[in-house]
């Protein structure tokens, strides 16, 4: 779950999440500068913060951040049977309209670095195994997911971080990765995607930047911050080719939380591998996986030019959170199962 963004939902960049040609949400980024576009929003810490940990944020060793929403012990297998119903569901009226679906499963940051919990902070079996309890409860439901967890432990044995150490978000080098063994799994599904060859998006030069992650920015004293330390982003600007006149339907669409924002790298370099348009919409904060597929699906943007494959980003430690989890998502995005249906429903057409 997105708790926290490192874009402020008042900032005028936040507003991108609408449905828009990828390279003029990028060029829109970059132009207002990765930094003021990171600037995080400062919610007060819990009253009840512990030196070493919070109800928000684990601090593990070397300076590792974790964030502390999901269990660490237990796997409700009720409430991942639900979400995978409902997943399951959306699956096959989206294909009803000729639309494939493309569940993006994230994994866990804490299953990669378990060794940099907190002293008496363990991972259960349950837990370590979740990831393929959730594919495999989606595979028996007929929904076929790629294995974002086994790409990203490629990645990390080959010697790359796949999470940023004080940061909830995935690195380039991950998200790359997984948008390469997205792409192949899309083009052989989909052989004949609309649009031109030569439309992806270039990849720009990549930078560094030097700040502080989301977990130490927002939640730690300025104490405590400062011992964990700024670290090293990277970043992949705007090609110099691309520019704000790129527009046009794309074949593929992208939903999701902050993971799949433009910052850290997956929407472009999936078009790149596509060699197609991308678009996405994304959200900052505790809104969930639900709302934005619906905001989506609800939008006049898919009503004239609905994709072929829909990218429904989730993540792991949060599968369980139907879209009526009280206290998980913010009050607007909160609706029973039957109500997400009936709006899933009304939005395609059915």
């Amino acid at each position: 779950m997105d708790k926290h963004s490192p874009l402020e939902p008042t900032s005028p960049r936040r507003r991108l999440h609408a449905r828009l040609p990828l390279l003029a949400v990028l060029c829109a980024l970059a132009g207002a500068g990765a930094a003021q576009a990171q600037a995080p929003a400062k919610p007060t810490p819990p009253a009840a913060a512990a030196k070493d940990d919070s109800a928000i944020v684990l601090v593990g060793k070397d300076g590792w951040l974790f964030p502390a929403w999901g269990s660490l012990s237990d796997v409700d297998m009720q409430a991942v049977d639900a979400s995978t119903r409902l997943i399951a569901e959306a699956k096959a009226r989206l294909a009803a309209r000729g639309i494939r679906l493309e569940l993006l499963l994230l994994p866990d940051k804490v299953l990669f670095y378990e060794d940099r919990l907190p002293e008496g902070k363990v991972v259960s079996v349950s837990v370590e195994k979740r990831y393929d309890t959730l594919l495999g409860s989606l595979q028996k439901a007929g929904v076929e997911a790629l294995d974002a967890r086994k790409v990203l432990a490629g990645v990390h044995a080959a010697g790359s971080d796949v999470f940023y150490r004080s940061d909830q978000h995935w690195t380039q080098a991950a998200a790359d990765a997984t948008a390469d063994a997205l792409a192949a799994r899309i083009k052989q599904a989909v052989p004949n995607l609309a649009g031109e060859p030569g439309s992806g998006t270039p990849l720009g030069k990549e930078t560094r930047e030097r700040r502080y992650g989301d977990l130490a920015e927002l939640f730690l004293p300025p104490e405590q911050r400062a011992a964990v330390g700024r670290e090293t982003f990277t970043v992949r600007r705007v090609a110099e080719s691309q520019g704000l006149l790129d527009s046009g339907k794309a074949p593929v669409h992208v939903t999701g939380h902050s993971m799949v924002q433009p910052y850290f790298g997956f929407p472009q370099k999936l078009s790149n591998a596509l060699d197609r348009p991308v678009t996405v919409n994304w959200k900052a904060g505790n809104v969930g996986p639900w709302i934005m597929l619906l905001e989506y699906l609800e939008s006049d943007d898919f009503r004239t030019n609905p994709p072929q494959v829909l990218v429904w980003q989730m993540f792991e430690p949060v599968y369980g959170f139907g879209p009526q989890a009280q206290g998980q998502w913010d009050n607007a995005s909160i609706m029973t199962p039957q109500q997400w249906t009936a709006r899933l429903n009304k939005a395609l057409g059915q």
